[in-house]
């Protein structure tokens, strides 16, 4: 049901997934199982979300073949640098119980601290040695891509960042289509703080869908890759549900239109945690 986004290295990768920051490690695992049972096959965790021990112990709960599963983490801030990158994914291959991972990611630039560089260096090390099958980045803006360009050997396969209605990203999403990097989508919803707008419950009303469905459909028209989070088995059900209606391009429109550069998360271009 699920249609693939290809990467700019012939991987392809399901376009809906399911996020699971903030779900607790004793919740994780029934929440992933459920995705699982629905019918997700990309799963998004983090070092730093605590829970890839709980990812990893669903996936092998679920009785899925291993390549059925697109799994995605990222590396935790702390650990950027070329020597504790390796061992850093190290420990989350280890807490996943995985031989191979299909995409890891540099979570955050860090400008100020200036080791995403030397960072990217070490992802192109992983992957040149079979051992993640892609490599990317989470919230690099064109002027960090820019060096990853210039002073790397690959180009990132994918860039996940926030990205909603109120947050459109189109610089970042030109950048990213100019060279081949395909865009992921945090916090799709605005941490669930645009289910109640107005034009998307008109719009959700039309199409006699939710508001989660309609905003995701969006997401799925623009071309993004779209990780929705919940640990709430219908809400996991109906945020797949979003493949047999289509938005006109009056809607899309509209919708788009609500952009006013709103974040819900932190600036990238600052952020230090």
């Amino acid at each position: 049901m699920v249609p693939d986004i290809t990467l700019n290295n012939g991987l392809r990768m399901p376009q809906l997934g399911l996020g699971v920051w903030r779900v607790p490690e004793d919740e994780v695992i029934d929440v992933v199982m459920e995705a699982l049972r629905v019918g997700y096959r990309s799963i998004d965790t983090a070092a730093s979300y605590g829970n890839e021990a709980g990812v990893g112990e669903a996936l092998r709960r679920s009785g899925l073949d291993r390549e059925d599963v697109f799994v995605t983490t990222k590396l935790a801030n702390p650990d950027q640098g070329y020597d504790s990158t390796l061992r850093a994914f190290d420990a989350s291959l280890k807490r996943l119980d995985l031989q191979v991972l299909d995409l890891y990611l540099v979570h955050w630039p860090q400008p100020e601290r200036d080791l995403y560089v030397s960072t990217w260096k070490a992802l192109e090390r992983l992957y040149a040695e079979g051992r993640v099958r892609a490599i990317g980045v989470c919230n690099f803006q064109p002027r960090q891509l820019e060096r990853v360009l210039a002073e790397g050997g690959i180009v990132p396969m994918l860039n996940q960042v926030e990205l909603h209605p109120l947050l459109s990203q189109e610089e970042v999403r030109a950048f990213d289509a100019k060279h081949h990097i395909v865009t992921e989508a945090w916090s799709p919803l605005g941490q669930g703080r645009l289910l109640d707008h107005p034009l998307i419950t008109e719009i959700a009303r039309t199409h006699g869908r939710t508001t989660a469905q309609v905003l995701l459909r969006w997401h799925i028209q623009m071309g993004n890759v779209v990780i929705p989070k919940s640990v709430t088995p219908e809400r996991i059900r109906s945020n797949f549900d979003v493949f047999d209606f289509k938005l006109s391009e009056e809607e899309m429109d509209r919708i788009s239109a609500l952009d006013e550069g709103y974040r819900f998360g932190p600036d990238p271009g600052t952020f230090a945690g």
